[in-house]
């Protein structure tokens, strides 16, 4: 399961403004639920990757169909690319 987020950053920095945007592609790697918590052990499941069981925006989407469990037990994995606004970058002396 791929999808974008983009956030817009506003930070104060010697005095003006400075402008970022994040954009990076999230992707729920293997499952990390504990089956045996309730016994007093540790035992996952061994289901490799999240695979929605539904349609993006339903229920079903943050359930995995390969193991069952909430994509909050999955181990998150964000690709992240930041971009500077190029107006604060000159402003500052730097070389881009």
């Amino acid at each position: 399961m791929k999808s974008k987020q983009v956030v817009v950053r506003r930070e104060m920095a010697r005095g003006s403004y400075m402008s970022s945007t994040s954009i990076g592609n999230v992707r729920y790697g293997e499952c990390q639920k504990n089956h045996a918590a309730s016994i007093g052990g540790y035992a996952v499941d061994g289901c490799r990757e999240f695979m929605a069981s539904g349609e993006e925006g339903t229920n079903r989407a943050l359930v995995c169909a390969a193991c069952g469990c909430h994509r909050n037990f999955h181990r998150k994995e964000v690709e992240a690319e930041v971009v500077f606004n190029q107006e604060y970058l000159a402003s500052q002396g730097s070389p881009c």
